[in-house]
């Protein structure tokens, strides 16, 4: 199954979306207002990104939603990461454009959560969808003041995938502290093999460092964010990763979104794996593994079924247990500018039900809701995703994120921590820049005619 390269992450977004307030608060039902009656030959569109929604979930939403309301369509339109907050831009302003139901990269949703572009989800609502059940940071992300207008959709975590036979032929087993598990990558790489393949510009995955040092991106100071990369805490994370990814991975200090998995695998002819361990979202493991080919004759990756030489394991913290890692994901919002507002609220009804959560924790997504997460505890890697999940943290729900991830401003960094600059320095200098960017989101073009 093709999945996208990094979960949540989504592709930083270019521009706030505002100019939507206006017309938010003009053209379309507020909570509390009437909804007007739809009628039964409504269409309604849904707007889905990537391919993480298998075709088998799609059409089970469109089949419930339209069985529960004959004469109205739901079709669904899949969207791509990298043009999806350009996309959205331009459409959510007006009710001839909008669509009805968006997903949204979690890390998208505060830039369009402060500015008014999706519709209030009222507390009874909230409630009915699952209230305190549903994952709570991503609840976090796609609200404001307490009002919440984005729900978690699915999320994944990252954990650690490795070549159980190479570790074990050098003599090394799972480690228990951040520290042993560096030391022990940098032991496994040679000239020919990465002990830990990761790329310079990879900081979805590098923030784990600064998480499990007590580190944090940024913090909330009264009403304004401000970048706490310098502080000492910070620094320390930077620099572990910055050791281990220079002791350790040969991949270049440009590269981010890497296809990790393939340097995992055994190589044409058995050549042995070019780095023995990586760390990926859970999904990963489909890509991992022997060749076997599928129900449509095609060669696929058997999803790590030979455990003697393939495992996983959480990446470890400073002390032991488990280092916070960056969860990625999806929310799903009503657009505010919705011509159907009601009827879009039971597509959420559809996909927050027992049955689509039940069926996302068995495609190999989160689900949002807690008690369908009990379904994917049957294997390790059900449990791994839970149990990094429930560790993991999110970026700053800044208003201005957005723009730092649009303008690479965290690649920039990393890239240059990678290329063995001066750590301490690079994080006052970036501090500096980052601190107005939180809080200064760039302006979108006003709402169509």
């Amino acid at each position: 199954m093709t999945r996208r390269p990094s979960l949540g992450i989504g592709v930083g977004p270019s521009v706030l979306v505002a100019g939507v307030v206006a017309l938010a608060l003009t053209g379309c039902s507020a909570i509390g207002d009437d909804p007007k009656d739809a009628a039964p030959d409504t269409d309604l569109t849904m707007w889905l990104v990537g391919t993480d929604t298998t075709p088998e979930l799609r059409e089970y939403l469109v089949t419930a939603f339209e069985d529960e309301h004959p004469g109205a369509t739901l079709t669904i339109e899949q969207q791509e990461w990298g043009d999806l907050v350009a996309n959205l831009t331009e459409a959510l302003g007006d009710p001839a454009t909008t669509p009805d139901v968006v997903e949204i990269g979690n890390t998208q949703s505060p830039t369009f959560t402060t500015s008014g572009a999706f519709r209030e989800i009222s507390p009874e609502l909230y409630e009915e969808l699952g209230g305190a059940k549903l994952l709570p940071s991503f609840v976090e992300a796609g609200s404001v003041d307490g009002r919440h207008y984005a729900l978690p959709y699915y999320f994944g975590s990252r954990y650690v995938f490795y070549r159980k036979d190479v570790w074990r032929a050098a003599g090394y087993d799972k480690p228990e502290t951040l520290a042993e598990f560096g030391e022990t990558v940098k032991a496994l790489t040679d000239d020919d093999h990465a002990g830990f393949a990761m790329g310079g510009q990879d900081w979805r995955n590098g923030i784990s460092w600064v998480f499990a040092t007590g580190g944090e991106l940024a913090v909330k100071d009264g009403d304004d964010w401000v970048s706490t990369l310098s502080d000492a805490k910070s620094v320390e994370g930077l620099e572990m990763w910055q050791d281990v990814y220079r002791e350790a991975s040969y991949l270049p200090s440009t590269e981010k979104d890497v296809s990790y998995w393939d340097f995992l695998n055994d190589g044409v002819e058995d050549a042995p794996p070019a780095a023995a361990t990586i760390m990926a979202p859970a999904w990963a493991r489909w890509s991992i593994g022997g060749l076997v080919r599928n129900d449509d004759g095609e060669l696929v990756r058997d999803g790590m079924k030979d455990a003697s030489t393939f495992d996983i394991f959480a990446l470890p913290g400073v002390d032991g247990g488990l280092a916070p890692v960056f969860a990625g994901g999806s929310n799903i919002a009503v657009s505010a500018t919705s011509p159907s507002p009601d009827l879009a609220e039971d597509v959420l009804r559809v996909v927050f039900s027992d049955e689509f959560q039940t069926r996302l924790a068995r495609s190999g997504l989160g689900p949002a809701n807690s008690d369908a997460q009990e379904v994917m505890k049957g294997d390790k890697f059900g449990r791994a995703l839970v149990r990094t999940a429930a560790a993991s943290k999110l970026t700053p729900a800044a208003p201005g994120w957005a723009s730092i991830e649009e303008e690479g401003v965290y690649e920039e960094l990393f890239g240059r921590i990678a290329d063995g600059g001066d750590v301490a320095a690079l994080a006052r200098e970036f501090d500096a820049r980052l601190t107005p960017m939180l809080n200064s989101p760039a302006p979108a073009p006003a709402p169509q005619d």
